[in-house]
């Protein structure tokens, strides 16, 4: 059996980390989790600089070594195609790319304005105004592929790779008391009560170190 680890930074703060380890749940891929030392210049600069571009997550599967989010994403649909990463038909696995790679690359003011901390709540959080259009946008986003194909999930039935890339703006949206139209907030509800997201938050929640620069307000 090929062995498979995943490095990870905080399950507290770490967005991508999560996202990359929600990837390989969803994949069917067993592996073990290596945390880094918080201390690591690499974790820091994930977490503190809000970028995907560093080695945090990253998969090692055999001889095999993959970072950034989407790579991870990109492997696990080739090495696992039955797993259902992204949606069969073609137009809507154009989209599910589409919509995830939006995230990949952008809402930086999201990031900044509202950082990820599962053991936070702010129930009267004022998103400053350069980070409200991001706020909109992923909101359309939802609405239109939950629209479009029927949800819980956005592209329907079951979580693809456009869930795991928006789990941790659910977990923002929540954290901060994001205000959500009906549909979206059930939207928030079906990642946050998903199976493997549950666990995470419990590994979370469990989690005993704290980043002081990341305790702030925006």
């Amino acid at each position: 059996m090929t062995q498979a680890t995943l490095t990870i930074s905080s399950k507290n703060y770490s967005s991508w980390s999560l996202r990359g380890w929600l990837l390989c749940k969803m994949a069917g891929l067993d592996f073990a989790e290596s945390p880094v030392d918080l201390s690591d210049a690499g974790a820091r600069q994930e977490l503190l600089l809000l970028t995907p571009s560093v080695l945090v997550p990253r998969l090692t599967h055999g001889k095999v070594e993959v970072w950034d989010t989407l790579a991870i994403a990109e492997y696990l649909n080739e090495t696992f195609p039955k797993a259902g990463l992204y949606p069969a038909d073609k137009v809507a696995r154009a989209q599910c790319r589409s919509v995830s790679g939006e995230m990949h690359s952008g809402f930086y003011n999201l990031r900044s304005a509202l950082p990820m901390n599962l053991k936070a709540r702010h129930e009267k959080f004022k998103i400053f105004s350069g980070a409200r259009p991001d706020v909109e946008r992923v909101k359309a986003i939802w609405l239109e592929c939950l629209a479009t194909h029927g949800g819980p999930f956005l592209f329907g039935a079951t979580p693809t790779v456009a869930d795991a890339m928006y789990a941790p703006v659910c977990t923002r949206f929540r954290t901060y008391s994001v205000p959500l139209e009906t549909r979206l907030a059930a939207y928030v509800e079906t990642i946050l009560g998903w199976a493997p997201m549950q666990e995470w938050t419990a590994g979370a929640l469990a989690e005993p170190d704290e980043i002081v620069e990341l305790e702030v307000e925006f």
